[in-house]
């Protein structure tokens, strides 16, 4: 009996104790050091990343800035930090603790009698190190870089920059500057006059148009300045770190003192005189010393404002235990953060690592390469993952953030407008799906050993050619920025035009190469050959580039009457009747949405076939003929061998936004459980690269399409929630709204909504059965 009484005593407080987590419970605490730095933790802020570990009572840290492109287009980290306390908290210590304090956005490592902040200018890109201690301590800070000397990059090293597999002369990564300066550390690398840039121009042709293109790589210059005001020189040194030879710089304290303190400032400049770069350097340092006393609390206000915009916090209902559901919220805050770091970066968050990659041997045992190194490239962009990245931020209400992706394409236009003028001779934005920094193909992936009359506008690339629509998906955040939140986006509308323009013009052009009719019977345009992602290859009428454009048509023509021109309303109304239907075919007896009405062989997995459901938000909950896209999810047979979680698949966005609850519960708790790494949502390498982020991002967009959707002007709440989980949130939707609300033991309660005559568009599908979520259509 007493046994029995136990164990109902310990069950009713288990359920007493068991209660949904805030931010705070999942900040990463470690009390243990690091072996290397593939036990790293990140942090950062503005523009700026940095992997932080303890190894051997030595503080160590890389760090990485928005846009540090090289010649050949490699991801240059900008070096790495090591501190080194005398006497040494750290050496033995048993009350080691190291935390990453996501609601103020920095780490803190200590033990009884040390503690050491490390933190990011949110407004300026200065990073922070500081250091406490009950007793006097001596510091010595060390900048350590391995660009010390021109390295020749050999074999699969290349992976990093934008040649690959090139058949090129010897590829070099140029010496950095590095000099003791005032009584600090400077440190900067210059790009040469001849980059990768001139490289593709000349490889695709495109010589003749070269001064009229943007070219991000020619003399641009980055780099900073380590210093304190209690630190002088005190020497150089070398050494090896994990398979990479290093020359280190150090600093070290003209006295032991009980509080100290470093800043690295950090430059980047594309200029012509690189004396004109260090003396803006040196103006920076000066204007900052006046913004030192509150820049701390200003970057504090900043991430206490990122939290209270949204959050999903989750656990199993009538538990306190740690497991893989506890671990969805967790990971989805911790890869949130990860974003948050390159908030206001001069490119995007980049799929391959963004700003936290780290030595690759810990990756690939092979891959014995510098911590440069990352696998597809530094400045190439391939937009089937990069979406994955930001498509989150619409529902997490992170809209001051997509910039960094947007105006990437914003400023790529020109470039990818001369493509197709040269090329074909025609108008509208030639984007391709695997592109670089200036606009233009990969060089590998364009390819070097290409027929000799072979149209020099395409990738002669099996996975990669005729895949143009990619641009409009980024389009598609361009335009959300309007349906969210009323923001002015007169600015990206010459962008969505000419992107538009393309398929129009080109398509016609090349039904004109094949006939005399450019337009098929109906009078719709004819989209051969295409591509249905990189999966269905010489695709004739991709679904996936049909549901675009009629996506983006519609969101176009439905924008205030103040953003179009009368003429640019009639070309777009007129363009919209030339837009083919979705097609359809027939499984097991069953209507399903086909990959394309045609194509010749499949390349990859992806399945496109289903992006009318996500992105494109055709079909779904509340939707007209939901039963379709159902039938596609459950029968189609690609769609079921493809089906996983790993990296960008997306499965468990489909699930949710069909309302297959059981589908998507498995595959967000498989996205979003621990990396099986030390930080929990470093995850990958997938088909990528680590950390994976878009494994993290596809994982982000499932978790929240399972709380929150919309149909028409009606707001789904819980549309596939299961009803075993509890969750607290705080999301986005269409109207400039934002609803609070939770599930807490069985009982679904919205907190807040705003504005609160939303209210009465919430259709809280928590309690419906799986039947009555089929049946929902709400009037379009």
């Amino acid at each position: 009996m007493k046994n029995i009484l136990f164990v109902i005593l310990f069950f009713v407080c288990s359920i007493l104790q068991a209660q949904i987590p805030s931010l705070g419970d999942y900040n990463p605490v470690w009390t243990n050091q690091s072996t290397n730095s593939s036990e790293s933790m990140p942090v950062g802020g503005g523009d700026i990343g940095m992997n932080v570990w303890v190894e051997n009572g030595s503080i160590f840290a890389y760090f990485s800035r928005s846009g540090t492109f090289d010649e050949h287009n490699t991801f240059l980290k900008l070096g790495r930090l090591k501190l080194e306390l005398e006497p040494n908290p750290f050496k033995e210590s048993e009350r080691f603790r190291q935390e990453l304090k996501l609601r103020d956005g920095y780490i803190e490592i200590s033990d009884s009698d040390t503690n050491i902040r490390i933190w990011i200018d949110v407004y300026n890109p200065v990073i922070h190190l500081e250091v406490e201690s009950a007793e006097r301590t001596k510091v010595t800070a060390s900048y350590e870089n391995w660009r010390h000397e021109d390295k020749e990059v050999k074999g699969k090293a290349n992976n990093a920059n934008s040649y690959k597999w090139a058949p090129q002369d010897t590829i070099l990564t140029y010496a950095d500057s590095i000099n003791f300066n005032n009584d600090g550390i400077q440190f900067y690398h210059r790009n040469r006059d001849s980059t990768v840039f001139d490289v593709a121009v000349k490889q695709q042709g495109m010589e003749a148009v070269k001064n009229k293109m943007m070219n991000p790589l020619k003399n641009l210059t980055f780099g900073g300045f380590l210093h304190g005001e209690n630190f002088k020189p005190s020497g150089v040194y070398y050494g090896k770190y994990q398979n990479t030879n290093f020359k280190g710089y150090s600093l070290e304290s003209r006295k032991a003192l009980k509080n100290q303190k470093l800043q690295v400032q950090l430059y980047t400049d594309q200029i012509q005189n690189i004396d004109h770069w260090k003396e803006d350097l040196s103006e920076a340092i000066k204007e900052y010393k006046g913004n030192v006393e509150t820049a701390h609390s200003k970057s504090i206000k900043w991430w206490n404002a990122f939290w209270d915009r949204s959050f999903i916090y989750v656990q199993k209902k009538n538990s306190a235990v740690k497991d893989s559901v506890y671990q969805i919220g967790q990971n989805y805050q911790l890869f949130r953060y990860m974003l948050g770091c390159n908030a206001y970066g001069e490119y995007p968050t980049k799929f391959n690592g963004g700003l936290f990659t780290y030595d690759p041997v810990y990756i690939d045992s092979t891959y014995t390469f510098t911590p440069d190194f990352r696998n597809w490239g530094g400045g190439t962009m391939t937009a089937q993952n990069q979406r994955l990245v930001y498509f989150p931020m619409l529902k997490s209400g992170d809209f001051d953030m997509m910039p960094s992706q947007l105006k990437f394409y914003q400023r790529m236009m020109k470039n990818a407008e001369l493509r197709s003028e040269v090329y074909w001779g025609h108008g509208g934005a030639s984007f391709t799906e695997q592109i670089e920094n200036y606009g233009l193909p990969n060089p590998s992936e364009y390819g070097w050993d290409r027929p000799k009359d072979y149209d020099q506008g395409l990738q002669y690339n099996a996975w990669l050619e005729h895949q143009w629509d990619t641009i409009l998906e980024f389009c598609l955040m361009m335009l959300d920025q309007h349906y969210y939140i009323k923001k002015d986006i007169s600015e990206y509308l010459p962008l969505v035009m000419s992107s538009l323009k393309f398929f129009d013009n080109h398509y016609q052009y090349l039904a004109g190469q094949r006939g005399s009719k450019k337009l098929d019977a109906q009078g719709k345009l004819v989209l051969y050959p295409g591509s249905a992602a990189e999966t269905y290859k010489m695709a004739y009428n991709a679904n996936s580039t049909i549901a675009a454009l009629q996506v983006i048509t519609k969101k176009l023509l439905s924008l205030p009457e103040e953003y179009l021109l009368e003429n640019q309303k009639k070309y777009l109304s007129e363009f919209k009747e030339r837009i083919p239907p979705i097609s359809f075919r027939q499984i097991n007896n069953q209507k399903v949405i086909a990959p394309a009405e045609n194509w010749e062989r499949i390349n990859n997995t992806e399945v496109p076939q289903l992006y009318p459901v996500f992105p494109w938000g055709i079909y779904g909950l509340g939707k007209p003929d939901l039963g379709i896209a159902k039938n596609t999810f459950k029968l189609d047979p690609d769609v079921q061998n493809f089906r996983s979680h790993i990296g960008w698949k997306q499965d468990n966005i489909f699930a949710a936004r069909l309302g297959f609850t059981a589908e998507a519960a498995k595959y967000t708790k498989l996205k979003l459980a621990n990396s099986g790494r030390k930080f929990p949502a470093f995850w990958g390498p997938g088909f990528d690269w680590v950390p994976d982020h878009n494994w993290g991002g596809s994982g982000m967009i499932g978790l929240q399409e399972m709380l929150l959707q919309t149909a028409g002007n009606k707001i789904l709440l819980f549309p596939s929630w299961p009803q075993e989980w509890n969750v607290h949130f705080k999301l986005h939707a269409v109207g400039n709204v934002i609803i609070e609300a939770k599930v807490e033991n069985g009982v679904s309660e919205i907190i807040a909504v705003s504005p609160v005559d939303k209210r009465k568009d919430i259709i809280n599908l928590y309690s419906f059965s799986a039947e009555e979520k089929q049946n929902l259509n709400v009037q379009q």
